[in-house]
């Protein structure tokens, strides 16, 4: 795993990172997550790669949402343990 991949794992346990799925007009991708929960910014296009090769891989998931509304990108249970074992490795 490369630094790119596990910051942006680290950033999706950590609640950081919503999908946009392009419904209501911006271009579907990655966005950061504010405090509130609401769309911050996009994210870099480096950290939007190493998420999408995540989730191909199953560590991250894209939490299904109702309608129009951003919806959180999770860490999945392989996620989370792999973050675990990098922590312990470190």
């Amino acid at each position: 795993m490369t630094e790119n991949e596990r910051t942006a794992l680290r950033d999706a346990a950590q609640g950081a990172v919503l999908f946009h799925n392009g419904l209501w007009g911006a271009p579907m991708g990655f966005l950061w997550a504010g405090s509130d929960g609401s769309p911050a910014g996009r994210l870099p296009q480096w950290e939007e790669e190493a998420l999408a090769l995540l989730e191909r891989r199953g560590l991250v998931a894209i939490r299904p949402g109702v309608g129009t509304r951003d919806v959180p990108v999770r860490a999945t249970e392989a996620g989370e343990r792999l973050l675990g074992e990098v922590r312990a490795a470190a």
